[in-house]
């Protein structure tokens, strides 16, 4: 209605102008009737779209403030969310160096399998030596040449060695003695244990003086083997030991010639340098 009575005033003052200018025009008039309303049109849109945008931006005010009121809690969740990766990065950070460390771990253990097996094959050429160079004395019964994996044994009994209760090495003694320990001279990367043994007989009393028990006999014998080593074969003498452990390492019951026989024995074991030799340490 104040649009209408607006543009009835407009209508009005302008025919009042025509009135008073005389002479105009009735389609002037109407044409300026009609571009009035168009612009209380639009002015009536633009009031539409006002009235439009004001609810919109009520709306929009309205989901900020819900979104104010939910920030606080997102805020928390993303930090909480941050030490979540920050943990799960230093986890797998730890996991990738633990990984790291066991690929060098079995790298190493792969590398010494391999050495281990290189040096298996090679106490296994001198294991073959000794059996084909001794075959007579084996098949005899009087050495045994035995191996375990990187441990080999030549096992000697007393009488090819020595009479009873001696410590003198015989003839026949010295010469298996010398192809023995040229074989061994042949491993340089071992070192070579000479072990005494003997029964459970005690010493006779003519010879308690030298030897007070079987402790100093099977020690003068594992003694004697290694000064020859040392002397005549030409080993090195810092891979030689000598060690004599009476009648407490026993291979056979001693209630038998038979036992006490094997019991009686020298045994020459060729074995790995510890690690620090090895090393060069």
């Amino acid at each position: 209605m104040l649009i209408r009575s607006s543009i009835r005033a407009l209508v009005l003052l302008l025919g009042v102008g025509v009135l008073v200018a005389g002479c105009v025009a009735k389609s002037t008039f109407e044409a300026k009737e009609q571009e009035a309303a168009r612009t209380m049109s639009e002015l009536e849109a633009a009031r539409a779209a006002g009235r439009s945008l004001a609810a919109e931006l009520e709306t929009v005010k309205t989901a900020r403030a819900a979104l104010e009121r939910e920030r606080p809690g997102l805020q928390r969740d993303l930090e909480t969310t941050r030490a979540m990766i920050q943990a799960a990065n230093k986890r797998v950070g730890e996991l990738e160096q633990t990984i790291a460390n066991n690929e060098a771990e079995i790298g190493r253990l792969q590398k010494v399998t391999t050495e281990k097996e290189q040096e298996i094959a090679r106490l296994r050429t001198t294991y073959d030596s000794l059996v084909r160079d001794l075959k007579k004395e084996i098949e005899a019964g009087d050495i045994k040449v035995t191996q375990f994996r990187d441990l080999l044994t030549v096992n000697l009994v007393e009488k090819i060695l020595f009479d009873s209760g001696r410590a003198e090495i015989k003839p026949r003694g010295l010469e298996i003695l010398q192809r023995v320990g040229d074989i061994l001279k042949g491993v340089p990367d071992k070192v070579v244990r000479i072990e005494g043994h003997t029964d459970n007989v005690p010493i006779g009393a003519a010879l308690r003086a030298r030897f007070p028990t079987n402790w100093e006999l099977s020690t003068a014998r594992a003694t004697v083997v290694a000064r020859f080593l040392q002397d005549k074969v030409g080993l090195d003498p810092t891979r030689l030991s000598a060690t004599g452990y009476g009648e407490y390492r026993s291979v056979a019951p001693n209630d038998s010639e038979e036992g006490r026989a094997q019991n009686r024995r020298i045994e020459i074991i060729l074995a790995p340098l510890p690690p620090a030799t090895a090393a060069g340490g």
